[in-house]
């Protein structure tokens, strides 16, 4: 995450985590520590994973303070270890312990997903598919969940609803039909913009073929009818599975050779990595 997207796009929402922390004061921090003191914490791994967000943790320190120092050894897609020091925080102590709940959250967060987003885009290896999010993300932190994704090795979808034309069972309901809701997108959406037809059988497969539709999402069907579909597409559109996409149930997918799997789960479902600070000391 480069310093320009941080600046735009980031920024107001970790302000807005850090005004949810602290309302008014850190009634704690102020009580101990009644003036300014340069000190030290370490950032410490506690759990084996894939770490992402040092940026974003390292901006929230600077957001409080733009004096506070962070040093890192390590850098987002490294594989860290438990019990590993990951880097460290210098400056005023009041800073590095208002800000420590909210800078961890966002790297345990980011980090756990860019781990289980690794573990799942290892399946994948050796064949054509790429891994994708979806928009089943957690509200106001779409731009870290997605950022983490990549990181650990997975492909974002749009990144919201403006982001590109995807007609689902609703929209093809308000349609009228599948051959109805293509042929409005491709006169209302702009030209550059490919259409993508969510389908649940094998009927939608072939309505969503015959309207040219460009990228068909198979949702939610069994082995045999994927199988089927990807037969009667026949190479005239991309296509994308999806529909409760885990870990644990990935592989009835990769022998189809689609072009894309999506999982909600690499969001929704990733459980955090234990990271901590420790040792805070004056310098």
């Amino acid at each position: 995450m480069n310093n320009i997207t941080m600046t735009l796009q980031a920024d107001h929402l970790i302000l807005e985590a850090l005004k949810e922390d602290i309302s008014s004061e850190d009634v704690s921090t102020n009580a101990v520590m009644r003036e300014a003191v340069p000190g030290e914490v370490d950032l410490i791994c506690k759990q084996d994973g894939v770490i992402a967000g040092l940026e974003v943790f390292r901006r929230v320190f600077e957001l409080l303070d733009g004096k506070t120092e962070t040093e890192f050894y390590c850098k987002d897609g490294d594989t860290v270890k438990s019990g590993q020091l990951m880097g460290r925080v210098r400056g005023d102590i009041r800073v590095l312990l208002s800000g420590e709940r909210t800078a961890l959250n966002y790297l345990q967060r980011m980090s756990g997903i860019a781990t289980y987003t690794r573990s799942v885009a290892e399946l994948l290896k050796g064949t054509k598919t790429k891994l994708l999010d979806t928009r089943k993300t957690t509200p106001n932190m779409r731009i870290f969940e997605k950022y983490a994704v990549r990181v650990g090795g997975g492909y974002n979808h749009r990144y919201n609803l403006s982001d590109g034309v995807l007609l689902k069972d609703n929209h093809i309901g308000a349609a009228g039909g599948v051959a109805q809701a293509v042929k409005m997108a491709r006169e209302y959406a702009p030209f550059v913009r490919r259409i993508e037809v969510e389908v649940e059988n094998l009927d939608m497969v072939r309505e969503a073929v015959e309207a040219g539709a460009d990228i068909i999402m198979l949702d939610n069907m069994s082995g045999e009818e994927m199988k089927e579909a990807v037969r009667i597409i026949g190479g005239r559109a991309q296509i994308e599975c999806s529909g409760n996409v885990t870990r644990e149930n990935i592989a009835r997918l990769t022998e189809l050779g689609v072009d894309y799997i999506s999982s909600g789960a690499l969001t929704h479902s990733a459980p955090i990595l234990d990271i901590s600070v420790k040792h805070l000391h004056s310098i």
